[in-house]
């Protein structure tokens, strides 16, 4: 089944070239189905980009979606044309007595801001706080999943040496091998990393409430659940196009910013050459294990009642 999305988003005309089953509001309108209801609070520069890399993903499911964008009030984008924020994007205080099956809240490029000094970081409390009554389940990326474990749990963020930056194998916790989060994931995966600051596995392991179920030797922590699944926690970027590292190394080689060639990228590990993909399929296992086993198996019919 599709997602639903309005006729004109940039993001319609790009999956629907791709043969990813998009429909239109207007059409979903006349279908007797209950969709899934799934926000998505988009924290990210590059708005377009990152809707389209995300509904790509939530796209790839049997499953019916109706996509609510959403917006910070108190930080005004300043990478995107403001008619596509006020003809797509809602804010929080527009959609909070509303209940949702799910919420993806992305990264933020602020790693290295301590978490109170982002100008919008009490009103991304206050929706993290609702979340927990009004969404069943909420998919955190990167930045946002620090910022999560961090106001949940207490789990602080700590700078690194250098930026974690490439592709990098990672393999499932044996005490997380039948969750359902990682059904169907091969004895090593790949996921595209690309980040100032990490957490720790020592800090995630003194919380009796979270859950490890994916690390990397190289690049740490990657998959914590809570709740039941109803709190997901992704350190990557899965959802990231093929070109997403080469443009971010090559926009900071030319503006000389210190950067190492993304790891395990490259043919031959050589920027010359193509990259090559070695995380799609996972990154479309996860998201469609997510929607399927811990919203779309979990959340109540009548999801407007809450009741979670």
């Amino acid at each position: 089944m599709p997602i639903n999305i309005p006729d004109n988003l940039p993001a319609f005309d790009i999956l629907a070239s791709e043969n990813i089953f998009v429909m239109s509001s207007s059409r979903a309108t006349t279908q007797d189905i209950r969709p899934l209801k799934l926000a998505i609070l988009n924290l990210m520069p590059t708005k377009i980009t990152t809707e389209t890399q995300i509904l790509r993903m939530i796209g790839n499911t049997p499953i019916q979606i109706d996509i609510t964008l959403l917006q910070t009030a108190t930080h005004e984008s300043t990478h995107i044309d403001h008619r596509h924020m006020d003809a797509f994007y809602r804010t929080w205080k527009d959609i909070r007595n509303q209940f949702y099956d799910g919420l993806i809240i992305t990264g933020a490029p602020v790693e290295n801001m301590d978490f109170e000094d982002v100008d919008y970081w009490e009103e991304l409390k206050a929706i993290m706080d609702w979340s927990l009554s009004h969404v069943y389940s909420t998919f955190h990326i990167c930045w946002g999943a620090q910022a999560a474990l961090y106001h949940h749990y207490g789990i602080p963020k700590y700078p690194l040496p250098k930026k974690c930056f490439g592709i990098f194998p990672h393999t499932v916790e044996p005490s997380a091998l039948f969750d359902p989060l990682v059904r169907g994931f091969d004895d090593i995966f790949y996921v595209p990393h690309s980040r100032h600051s990490e957490i720790r596995a020592d800090d995630i392991q003194k919380v009796p409430e979270l859950n490890m179920i994916a690390q990397s030797k190289q690049a740490g922590v990657y998959l914590v659940t809570a709740m039941g699944g109803r709190q997901v926690f992704v350190t990557g970027h899965s959802e990231y196009d093929a070109d997403t590292l080469k443009l971010e190394y090559d926009r900071d080689i030319s503006q000389g910013i210190p950067i190492d060639v993304p790891y395990n990228y490259y043919q031959d590990d050589d920027p010359s050459k193509d990259p090559v993909v070695t995380w799609r399929s996972h990154a479309n296992l996860l998201y469609f294990n997510w929607l399927n086993y811990y919203v779309y198996q979990g959340t109540p019919f009548d999801v407007d009642k809450g009741n979670f």
